[in-house]
């Protein structure tokens, strides 16, 4: 069945699946080979820990983000695992021309029949003048539900006859293993009513848009019509969460990613500071009050903490799946608090 690419897998102690969101950042001092080695690691780990999924996202223009090129990455991260699955969070649509993500993604489904996910966005995942350079052939955030049709009915090979693009094939196709399953993203009500009202999977993104996950998902539920994709909701939410040994451990590496997300807010990008540079930072009354706010928003602190905060989050939600995403400056930090995690959830990969 098609659910079954889809619903998730809970392990351990955890009442819902548990994925990562591995937005490959970069720190100050760490190049991005560095970083992208060490999502590799990341995705290796997960994998023998017992999250359910990896996904990737699009992000340009971005000093701290090495995350570009979605399809590659999960080619990648695909070649070095077995079993976990992987996927688009998202594939940021109107920046591509449908044909061409049908082509990526058929491939990669090609390649790891039943581990791969298609998320889309309608975002472009930038600044205005990058999204202009990536846009040159004038699409933009309103053409979204155009377009994702038109991905549809390529990677479903079936535009109705007399349609423009009747002929045109999106290979490679692997009919007998069908194709990924696509899920809409979103951050506001729009893409949570698309995707209740075509039947689809819905992903929001909490961790940077708290005060509409409520409404967005109440939103998709009472939006949600059965489909041949799914016969009841699935809504998943990003959340971001930082584990370490200690409490103070962990808002010290949080507040790297505060000023990291900051500098993004004032439209001066940066790699993501470390906790020293963090502190020393000279915020401003206003600044100060930034930081709070996106901490506010991070579930951080001991293993035991900050499992007691995502188990709060999802039952607040009624979300059916957490992915988790970490903003840090190390690496190693990064995946130390996957790791704490698990180790909370009791997490493990059955064999």
């Amino acid at each position: 069945m098609a659910e079954d690419n889809i619903r998730g897998v809970a392990r351990g102690t955890s009442d819902v699946p548990l994925s990562i969101l591995e937005l490959a950042t970069v720190g100050s001092g760490v190049t991005a080979t560095e970083t992208l080695r060490a999502g590799t690691e990341l995705a290796r780990r997960a994998e023998k820990l017992g999250y359910h999924r990896i996904w990737v996202a699009e992000h340009h223009g971005m000093p701290s983000v090495a995350s570009s090129s979605p399809a590659v990455l999960i080619a990648h991260l695909a070649a070095a695992t077995t079993t976990i699955r992987l996927g688009s969070g998202g594939v940021m649509l109107p920046n591509h021309a449908p044909l061409i993500v049908a082509e990526q993604f058929g491939t990669l489904h090609a390649l790891h029949p039943g581990r791969i996910d298609l998320g889309l966005g309608r975002a472009p995942g930038t600044d205005p003048a990058t999204a202009r350079a990536l846009r040159r052939h004038g699409l933009d955030a309103d053409d979204f539900p155009e377009q994702l049709a038109e991905l549809t009915a390529f990677l479903d090979d079936a535009f109705p006859a007399g349609h423009p693009l009747e002929r045109v094939v999106a290979v490679p196709r692997s009919p007998e293993a069908g194709r990924p399953p696509i899920w809409l993203l979103g951050s506001s009500g729009f893409s949570a009513q698309l995707a209740g009202l075509l039947g689809l999977p819905f992903a929001f993104a909490h961790h940077f848009s708290a005060a509409n996950t409520v409404p967005a998902l109440d939103l998709y539920r009472s939006s949600f019509q059965p489909s041949a994709v799914l016969d009841r909701p699935y809504a998943m939410i990003g959340v971001s969460a930082v584990a370490a040994e200690t409490p103070e451990q962990a808002l010290r590496m949080a507040r790297s990613g505060g000023l990291s997300m900051l500098r993004l807010r004032r439209g001066a990008p940066q790699p993501v500071p470390t906790p020293e540079e963090a502190e020393a930072y000279p915020y401003s009354p206003v600044e100060k009050d930034f930081l709070d706010d996106y901490l506010s928003k991070v579930v951080y602190g001991d293993a035991t903490q900050v499992r007691t905060g995502l188990e709060e989050l999802r039952k607040r939600t009624e979300a059916d799946e957490l992915m988790i995403t970490t903003l840090v400056h190390s690496p190693t930090a990064r995946i130390r608090s996957y790791e704490l995690i698990a180790q909370a959830y009791e997490l493990r990969r059955s064999l």
